[in-house]
């Protein structure tokens, strides 16, 4: 399932009074749930739902809280420039270009806007796309072509 359904989704439930919410599509199932009335802290669970139905349910595969307060704040940690922080989404290997040897999606100095690409997360033979939430200049590239990262890491600083 696509990880911008998946936003839209937390997005609904934190507007509405629901306390869960199941979706089911295909062979996947995204399943919302809220801890306590009022905040804003929810739970994805993503499972595979099997063809059969005499075969057990497999255990969740990814869990992921939904704090969107740091990626919308600008911030300066860790020696980063001041500016809006473009964070790992999930856990895979970070990719400047869209193959070898071609040129990176963005440098230093580059002019982006909302939707442009920033550069790819190759996880489980899928390649996502990252693109730039917020129109400005990139100011930083954090993560190494090639490198792994870590869910909620920090990839570019956008100015």
């Amino acid at each position: 399932m696509d990880l911008r359904k998946i936003k839209k989704l937390i997005e609904l439930l934190e507007e509405s009074n629901l306390s869960e919410l199941e979706i089911k599509e295909g062979e996947e199932s995204v399943r919302l749930s809220r801890h306590a009335p009022g905040t804003a802290q929810s739970t994805v669970l993503m499972q595979q739902v099997p063809n059969t139905a005499s075969a057990p349910v497999p255990a969740p595969q990814s869990t992921a809280p939904t704090s969107s307060a740091t990626e919308a704040a600008p911030v300066a940690e860790r020696g980063l420039p001041a500016g809006h922080v473009v964070r790992a989404p999930m856990v895979g290997t970070f990719y400047a270009s869209a193959s070898p040897g071609a040129p990176a999606f963005v440098s230093v100095g580059s002019k982006v806007n909302a939707g442009d690409p920033l550069g790819i997360i190759e996880a489980m033979k899928m390649f996502n796309q990252i693109e730039a939430d917020v129109a400005g200049t990139v100011l930083a590239i954090v993560a190494e072509n090639g490198q792994p990262v870590e869910f909620d890491q920090p990839l570019f600083v956008i100015g």
